[in-house]
């Protein structure tokens, strides 16, 4: 178990981001667990630099795709052009053909454009008329959006929610964090970073892959996370105000998710196996898109986020 590269990695991003090492963190679980993430957060939280943080540090190819309402499917996956001189079409790739992909704004592209993801981030490949073409072994979707300006967005479709590895809420630096922002943007200080480490060879992400699916879990923590899963359908089994905000549960798509983000998080914190810190730890962002609440959860002022650590309280550990 080698984790050097991915904390060289990690401390950094840390030098360029202040204050969102749990982004940080969930970026990296993300690239081992070939998932792709949903990033939420207001406006100047450093949601974009982390991103392009990430990819300065990968072998590979990135592209930020600026989402906008008049973005058309084939300016994401790419379209076939008739070439004259040859007198057949031939496929032009879009910028889904890369290995990092910055969906910025996401929600600011209408529902044809974000259905546009769904094989891609599902199956790895796209198809256009009758091929269908595969994306890079190393591909990652990375999108942002902002809880707020809401006019002209579009809410993601629950398929295509279901489709993100984990869904990471990004929030404001404490005021000792904002300080050290503050000496970050200065030049003096810009000269103490650390320097930009040499790319990590995609054949080393790919080797801690396997060894993140090898990581050993007890068969008891997997119904553990089995119970956890079940009682986001069923919660008034476990505890009446649960069965209360809860309109639909999470997919068994979220008990793989889970899993495979406990596995990593144990890898990457040097644990060669899993323990119930590690799935209560990530549940949160593995469970935060997953779950549909009442009209009654949203009167009382209740969030996913209040659901989830209820649901962690009452479902028992083994």
């Amino acid at each position: 178990m080698d984790v050097t590269n991915f904390n060289t990695i990690r401390d950094y991003i840390a030098t360029r981001i202040i204050g969102q090492q749990h982004l940080v963190d969930a970026m990296l679980i993300g690239l081992l667990c070939e998932g792709h993430l949903l990033i939420e957060g207001m406006p100047g939280l450093a949601k974009t630099t982390a991103v392009k943080a990430l990819a300065d540090t990968i072998e590979g190819d990135f592209q930020r795709v600026q989402f906008t309402p008049d973005l058309l499917p084939s300016d994401l996956i790419g379209t076939d052009v008739y070439r004259r001189e040859q007198g057949e079409f031939e496929f032009r790739h879009g910028p889904i053909f890369h290995n990092l992909v910055l969906a910025d704004e996401i929600n600011r592209a209408p529902a044809k454009v974000q259905s546009a993801l769904l094989e891609a981030m599902g199956e790895g490949t796209v198809t256009v008329g009758s091929t269908t073409y595969k994306l890079p072994e190393l591909f990652m979707v990375l999108a942002t959006q902002n809880p707020v300006e809401q006019e002209g967005t579009y809410p993601l479709p629950e398929a295509q929610l279901d489709r993100f590895l984990m869904h990471v809420w990004v929030d404001y630096p404490t005021a000792a964090e904002e300080l050290q922002i503050m000496d970050l943007d200065s030049s003096k200080y810009q000269q103490q970073t650390l320097a930009k480490p040499k790319p990590m060879p995609q054949k080393a992400i790919l080797k801690a892959r396997k060894e993140v699916a090898n990581v050993f879990i007890d068969p008891k923590l997997n119904e553990y996370i089995v119970s956890l899963i079940i009682s986001t359908r069923d919660p008034s089994a476990y505890d009446a105000d649960l069965g209360r905000w809860s309109r639909f549960g999470a997919s068994p798509r979220a008990s793989l998710a889970l899993a495979r983000c406990a596995k990593a998080l144990a890898w990457l914190s040097g644990d060669e196996y899993v323990t119930p810190a590690h799935i209560q730890a990530i549940a949160p962002d593995v469970l935060r898109h997953r779950i549909l609440l009442t009209f009654e959860a949203e009167a009382d002022a209740v969030t996913t986020d209040d659901f989830v650590r209820k649901l962690l309280e009452v479902v028992a550990i083994p």
